[in-house]
């Protein structure tokens, strides 16, 4: 009986022993969280602002129609290069050719006017010369004349020549100024027939000048019945067909288009940043743009343009023009070109633009997940009592117990330290580190449940062999 009871005694005693260990344990490992650690460590980062659009061309023309009328031929389709000057469709132009083939006869009856005008015009000036040659030879025989006239009357008057002598020399004289006389009348009436032809040329040339413009009005008339490229390009579109009539002047209306021609000099990746981003992205940037369409290829292209006007999300507008104010998310268009794109290239093909906002050689670098926020009040050791509520009561104290700090949790023996950083670009999975962490440190990088919820000091315990889960 006794050694039953010292069997007894034995193993209450064991059990008593093992709880008292199991207690030990347990009450050692209350409050101790399991993480996961990486180190600070020294690395190149590239920060990248990631958007997604679509390829377009720079420049693009709607051929829309000028006049109203019936396409008779159409000399492309869709997909065809087309070269400046090209002529791309045709319209019914029977009423402006004959406008035109009427104007061009009559500019030539007019021509054939003015020409005959111009040939008076020079016959007159040739005949005035000669009439001008004329009278002049007549004014110096007249002179002529005159003298031997007054030389024999001199005579006469002193008895040394007879009378009939004294006559001939008069009726000389007489005879001569009477042809002076015909020949200046002779120069009026060439004159003034010399103008009349004169006038009749310049008539001419008006009349010239005015067919010759309505010429130009109706062939610019029969020029507006063709398409006509204004670029080297690509039809990218041809929504209309030969038989079918176009009218112009209606805005976004199919029968006023009659085919779309894209500049493929210049092809581009036009996507939406988000806002958050649209601050980091500059002229010039580098940036690698993938298509949908052509996959496993990266194409490089850098930033031309960069909107300043906010585009609603949702509805694709402009912010500007809602109606109201909205505080959904809004992205900015930006235009990458493409430096070297593929000739199988087609507007329209989805695409995604990474832009090569900043980089970094041999900076230190934290996992993103790493960085977490903590207010002031946080961080600030446990109080009792009166302590506690005059810091309540200060409104100062309060409001610098409520600031936020950035940073992270390094690993200080068994404990989990908060320790305020200043962070710098941020790339795909890590972000830069300006102060406040050195080379080599220790720090918790998971989970993101953990780190979100860890309090600063708090015991740790690191299991990085434990697969990281995705949390929400």
């Amino acid at each position: 009986m006794k050694r039953k009871w010292k069997w007894i005694l034995g193993i209450v005693l064991v059990l008593a022993v093992a709880g008292g260990v199991f207690a030990s344990v347990r009450l050692n490992q209350k409050g101790v969280v399991t993480v996961q650690t990486g180190k600070v460590v020294r690395q190149d980062l590239t920060s990248l602002v990631t958007a997604s659009g679509e390829i377009k061309p720079k420049n693009y023309y709607n051929i829309g129609a000028n006049v109203m009328g019936r396409i008779t031929e159409i000399s492309v389709r869709e997909g065809d290069r087309v070269r400046k000057g090209q002529i791309l469709a045709r319209l019914e132009s029977v009423q402006a050719e004959a406008d035109v083939q009427a104007q061009k006869a009559s500019l030539n009856s007019t021509l054939a006017d003015a020409t005959a005008s111009e040939a008076g015009v020079k016959a007159m000036d040739e005949n005035l010369r000669t009439n001008v040659a004329s009278v002049e030879r007549a004014k110096a025989e007249l002179e002529r004349a005159r003298l031997d006239y007054e030389r024999g009357r001199q005579l006469y008057d002193s008895k040394l020549i007879a009378k009939q002598d004294f006559d001939t020399r008069k009726a000389s004289y007489d005879s001569l100024a009477a042809a002076l006389r015909e020949a200046e009348a002779r120069l009026s009436q060439m004159k003034a027939q010399r103008e009349q032809t004169a006038a009749q040329l310049s008539s001419s040339q008006k009349r010239v000048s005015q067919v010759q413009a309505t010429l130009t009005r109706f062939d610019d008339i029969l020029q507006k019945h063709q398409a006509i490229s204004p670029i080297d390009g690509l039809v990218t579109n041809l929504p209309v067909r030969v038989g079918e009539t176009v009218v112009p002047g209606v805005q976004n209306s199919a029968a006023s288009l009659i085919m779309t021609i894209a500049d493929m000099s210049l092809i581009t990746a036009e996507v939406k940043v988000d806002e958050t981003d649209i601050v980091n992205v500059k002229l010039d940037q580098a940036a690698d743009v993938t298509i949908d369409a052509i996959p496993n290829k990266v194409f490089k292209g850098h930033v031309i343009e960069i909107g300043n006007t906010a585009i609603l999300r949702s509805t694709g507008l402009a912010a500007s023009q809602s109606a109201v104010s909205s505080q959904e998310a809004k992205d900015f268009k930006v235009v990458v070109a493409l430096d070297d794109p593929p000739a199988e290239i087609r507007p329209g093909l989805s695409c995604t633009a990474k832009v090569i906002t900043a980089t970094r050689q041999k900076v230190l670098s934290i996992p993103i997940q790493a960085l977490t926020v903590r207010t002031r009040g946080d961080l600030e050791p446990e109080v009792k009592g009166g302590v506690q509520a005059a810091t309540k009561s200060d409104p100062a104290a309060e409001k610098k117990r409520k600031e936020e700090l950035q940073g992270v949790f390094v690993v200080k023996g068994e404990k989990a330290e908060f320790r305020e950083v200043k962070t710098g670009i941020t790339g795909t999975t890590d972000i830069e580190v300006d102060n406040g962490l050195n080379e080599g440190d220790q720090i918790i990088t998971g989970s993101y449940k953990i780190i979100r919820t860890l309090k600063n000091q708090a015991k740790i315990k690191i299991d990085n062999k434990a697969p990281t889960k995705a949390e929400s």
